[in-house]
């Protein structure tokens, strides 16, 4: 598969960015909902215009009202949320959490609502300080009809807006997948500001009851479902990662064509040269892994092959390093004024930060594909 877009990709590259631009950008968003003290850290009415925009249902088939595209699609507006640091449910709701409602009961629910940017979700599933899905130890123990959830989860994105919540918990039968709705008895959910300005949850479940529909997929059978939440959702976390890293580069490129230092701009500078050379090639290696990525996804809709697995990893580690670079160098490079609040480079490192610890940071996914391949 040729890594590059098609013309219907490359149009809906230029919509998407023109769109981020003029509704999304950093000004009119992040710093405007961050200084009110905003609790949900975005704006619902944007929300809405992704809806009508058709963005939030990339991956919703026709049949269900989406536009029935693919991992590439969502890529592309990931990237330019990534570019603008646009504050949204995106990745959450429209990417991760459709994935793992698909071909469910609960699709004929969700899906219109999230389609139209009226709901939000969230993915329950770290209870530490680091991403670790297979130490998952949250219990739902059977009860009556159902099951009652106990347990706590930390670094639920979005989680204390969401208005449906994936929860991952261990049964008797293995682990299982469960919905549970905000105003469920006994859910405790604490608002929490990450370093980004984004809003996270620590949610604790004391004895939460959930009838049997909550269960998404086969009880005991959430590990395949899971797997291909994660999927989706590193792949566009990556996505994100390389707009994040893009945006940065050109900020600080465009510096170096500004500033001047000992009579002369710094850009012309070799050693500076240099380093923005060799961030270009980082940034662009990152886009292609990611890209690969998105396409073996799509080949593989059940998001199960041993290549997609692996490259995903690849995308998200090496994505997360490119961006890390760009946003160091970026920061650098302004100097002085590059950590303080009037330059929007400092926004782009603290988004990178939180993004590179959401489904796993460079050093989980190197681990995880080095016993991929047996080491």
């Amino acid at each position: 598969m040729p890594l590059y877009l098609t013309d219907d990709q490359v149009m809906l590259r230029d919509t998407a960015r023109g769109f981020m631009a003029a509704e999304g950008p950093i000004g009119k968003q992040l710093r405007h909902w961050r200084d009110k003290g905003c609790k949900d850290g975005f704006g619902h009415d944007l929300w809405k215009q992704f809806g009508e925009m058709g963005f939030n249902g990339i991956l919703i088939d026709e049949a269900g009202g989406g536009l029935g595209l693919g991992h590439v699609e969502a890529g592309i507006v990931l990237e330019e949320i990534g570019r603008n640091l646009t504050p949204s449910p995106f990745l959450t709701s429209a990417i991760a959490f459709v994935t793992a409602l698909k071909g469910t009961a609960h699709a004929a629910r969700w899906f219109p609502a999230i389609i139209a940017g009226e709901t939000v979700a969230a993915l329950a599933i770290d209870e530490g300080a680091k991403h670790r899905p297979e130490g998952i130890a949250m219990r739902a123990e059977r009860s009556g009809n159902g099951f009652s959830l106990s347990g706590r989860k930390q670094f639920v994105v979005q989680g204390a807006s969401a208005d449906i919540t994936l929860v991952a918990a261990r049964t008797d039968e293995g682990l299982t997948l469960f919905a549970v709705e905000k105003d469920a008895k006994g859910l405790d959910v604490e608002g929490v500001r990450l370093a980004d300005s984004s809003i996270g949850a620590r949610m604790t479940f004391d004895k939460v009851e959930v009838d049997a529909d909550a269960v998404v997929g086969e009880i005991g059978g959430g590990e395949a479902v899971l797997a291909r939440v994660l999927n989706a959702g590193r792949t566009g976390a990556a996505a994100e990662l390389v707009g994040v890293g893009a945006a940065s580069m050109d900020m600080t490129v465009d510096y170096l064509k500004q500033r001047k230092q000992f009579g002369k701009l710094i850009g012309e500078f070799q050693a500076l040269q240099y380093r923005a050379a060799h961030l270009y090639s980082e940034l662009e290696i990152a886009r292609a892994a990611t890209m690969k990525a998105q396409q073996l996804l799509d080949a593989n809709e059940e998001g199960g092959s041993a290549e997609a697995d692996a490259m995903v990893s690849v995308a998200k580690a090496k994505a997360g390093r490119a961006s890390q670079l760009a946003v160091q160098e970026g920061v650098q490079m302004h100097g002085g004024i590059g950590m303080t609040d009037e330059y929007d480079i400092g926004l782009y490192m603290k988004r990178d930060r939180v993004l590179n610890e959401l489904f796993g940071d460079a050093a989980y996914h190197a681990d995880r594909l080095a016993r991929m391949k047996g080491y």
